[in-house]
């Protein structure tokens, strides 16, 4: 009678406890947006809540399909190396996703599902995949994993769905965050970034330039004609133009370089940690992206190929507070338009900034 009643204690104990590790859980998903943080700590009480010895959560790319990794425990660097994960066709993650429930996998090496051959090196010989449901939109996936062949406790799940639920809410509220981000930082016309935002990278990028001696480049371009072309062919192809500006300008840079539309047809590139030499190189690239794909863009709407005029300036050679690159490539850019335009115009060795 004595030792179940302390059975009983004990058990009640930790029912107890994982109600007060829940109740933290959810404190933390509701007090902030940082989605990383929130899920690694749902993942460490997820594997505390199955004694697992790793685990991991992704997100579902609804768009491309693929699973992006957000938060991780347990597994060798080389596991984790790659942050975009595919999904094999009859896998166990492919059945997940289009099952939409709870899938255990007792034994690796023992499963009628194709396990992914990095799952196998890796060791892994269990699995508890539990997809994150938004509503009824997929939108990650929890693994908790182990390396020896094992059934998981279906009593211990039931307080998974609850984490499965924070985590979900987790996810859910970072998204909205974050698309209302975008939305205030963003111009909706091109999908570049605008000139409220423009301000303030340039500033942060300045100052980081200055304090570790970096170069910093600056590249503004403006539409040449299109005042003409909006009275010729109409404000709609006018947009049409603008947006196309837009993607091409984001395909043709690198993924640390910085486009906005400063201001109707007029765009700047902020280049951090790049000198003159490699500026003026990315400004030429631009210019005959721009005219050779504008007419891909605008066939059979516009008879000519669309040009830019551009202006390029470095930190610290052409200036060293943003007013001065700023007023400098401004002056470069219409001197470029004077002398022809569709071209890249910059001072040279003999002129004083």
């Amino acid at each position: 009678m004595e030792h179940s009643l302390k059975c009983t204690i004990e058990l009640l104990e930790e029912e107890v406890s994982a109600l007060r590790e829940l109740i933290e859980v959810a404190r933390m998903v509701v007090s902030t947006l940082e989605l990383d943080q929130v899920l690694l700590e749902i993942l460490t009480s997820a594997m505390r809540f199955a004694d697992a010895s790793a685990g991991s959560i992704v997100l579902y790319d609804t768009v491309q399909g693929g699973l992006t990794l957000h938060a991780h425990q347990g597994f060798t660097p080389e596991f984790v190396l790659a942050e975009r994960w595919e999904i094999r066709p009859g896998g166990v993650t492919e059945r997940v996703i289009s099952g939409g429930e709870i899938l255990f996998v007792n034994d690796t090496e023992d499963n009628p599902l194709l396990v992914d051959p990095i799952v196998i090196r890796e060791g892994i010989r269990s699995q508890a995949c539990i997809p994150l449901k938004v509503q009824s939109r997929l939108a990650g996936i929890l693994y908790l994993c182990d390396f020896v062949p094992r059934e998981f406790d279906r009593e211990r799940m039931k307080l998974l769905d609850v984490l499965a639920s924070f985590a979900a809410m987790a996810i859910d509220n970072a998204q909205l965050h974050e698309r209302t981000r975008l939305m205030a930082i963003t111009d909706a016309l091109t999908g570049l970034y605008n000139r409220r935002y423009f301000q303030q990278m340039f500033s942060r990028e300045l100052n980081r330039a200055k304090r570790y001696g970096n170069p910093l480049s600056l590249i503004m371009m403006d539409v040449d004609d299109f005042k003409k072309f909006n009275d010729t062919y109409g404000h709609p192809l006018g947009d049409k133009l603008l947006g196309s500006m837009g993607d091409i300008l984001t395909e043709a840079l690198r993924n640390t370089d910085f486009a906005f539309r400063y201001g109707g047809e007029e765009f700047i590139v902020l280049l951090p940690e790049t000198d003159f030499s490699s500026a003026l190189n990315v400004a030429e690239r631009l210019r005959e992206s721009v005219e050779q794909k504008s007419v891909d863009e605008m066939r059979g709407i516009a008879l000519n190929a669309v040009t830019v005029s551009v202006g390029v300036v470095s930190y610290p050679q052409d200036g060293e507070t943003s007013d001065d690159l700023l007023n400098g490539v401004d002056e470069l850019l219409y001197r470029a338009k004077e002398y022809g335009k569709n071209r890249v115009y910059y001072r040279t060795m003999g002129e004083k900034p």
